[in-house]
């Protein structure tokens, strides 16, 4: 085996850059442990272009500044999939997938649609401090809740499936986002997949998760408002979505997948809506919604 490796890495660093081009990010990054010829090639401009997205949107001011601008092509590919970058405006996000280079995204709460969100008796704008962006939405309280957003199919990789999530967090005084469950979609051109999800997810010995533990809720809600909502597991269908834990300490719901063919013009729109129940809701903190690679499996 050493032999033939020997043998391959005789070859021209432009065949071997071609060959390794027509793999993926992280098969590149581990032939260039085989040979010093392997890692030049791997590591270099032409082999990183054809991972990188053809068309990558334009940054907002100083995102790739700090401390200094990526040299190579390796090292941004590398840049943009350890950590979201903001566009102009800082109102969404973007990163690329690790694994294949896709284009991926996060709108947040200020470039969505939430009903009375600019209302302080059912809607407040709080600061965040473990997020890319500034501030969020919580919900006070609401019975019609209703949440929308957009993007444009062009801004995502092509022939490419992706789900959207919205990110969030509940207060510990949270009530009424438990049952009735939600009704999610997406939609893309003609095709429109809804499906039903709920906030909060219970563990084995019935308890409520979702809430870190290093989380202090910052509730606007007066005292004499607030009630605990029951703890008891709220039976649902066996397709109700439930939320997950992140890493970054967040919670996602995951709203729908969607398959962006050709990347055409278009535009993908998500909803998440409970208007019907006439239950009041309250202790929703929304960091936006993002929209990344389905992995598969």
């Amino acid at each position: 085996m050493e032999a033939e490796a020997c043998e391959i890495g005789r070859l021209p660093e432009e065949l071997l850059s071609a060959a390794l081009s027509r793999t993926s990010p992280r098969d590149a990054c581990r032939t260039a442990a085989v040979s010093p010829a392997f890692r030049a090639a791997a590591d270099s401009d032409a082999v990183w272009a054809c991972f990188l997205p053809r068309a990558l949107p334009p940054l907002a001011d100083g995102e790739l500044l700090a401390p200094a601008p990526p040299p190579r092509k390796k090292d941004l590919f590398l840049r943009l999939s350890d950590s979201p970058v903001l566009l102009p405006g800082k109102r969404v996000s973007m990163w690329l997938d690790r694994e294949t280079g896709a284009k991926c995204y996060m709108l947040s709460a200020r470039d969505l649609y939430i009903v009375w969100v600019d209302t302080p008796q059912y809607w407040s704008w709080i600061p965040l401090t473990d997020s890319r962006f500034s501030e969020g939405a919580q919900l006070r309280n609401v019975c019609w809740f209703e949440i929308r957003g957009t993007i444009q199919s062009n801004m995502l990789s092509e022939d490419t499936i992706y789900a959207a999530y919205i990110v969030f967090k509940l207060d510990e005084h949270s009530s009424g986002l438990d049952n009735p469950a939600q009704e999610a979609s997406v939609s893309i051109a003609e095709t429109n997949l809804t499906r039903k999800v709920c906030f909060h997810g219970y563990d084995d010995d019935g308890e409520a998760g979702g809430v870190p533990e290093n989380y202090r809720p910052m509730s606007l809600l007066p005292p004499q408002r607030i009630r605990r909502r029951n703890r008891r597991p709220v039976p649902h269908g066996e397709n109700v979505g439930q939320p997950q834990k992140r890493a970054d300490g967040w919670m996602e719901l995951e709203l729908g997948e969607f398959f962006n063919e050709g990347g055409e013009d278009g535009e993908v729109s998500f909803s998440l809506l409970e208007i019907k129940g006439g239950h009041w809701k309250s202790g929703l903190i929304v960091q936006g919604i993002e929209i990344r690679r389905k992995k598969s499996g």
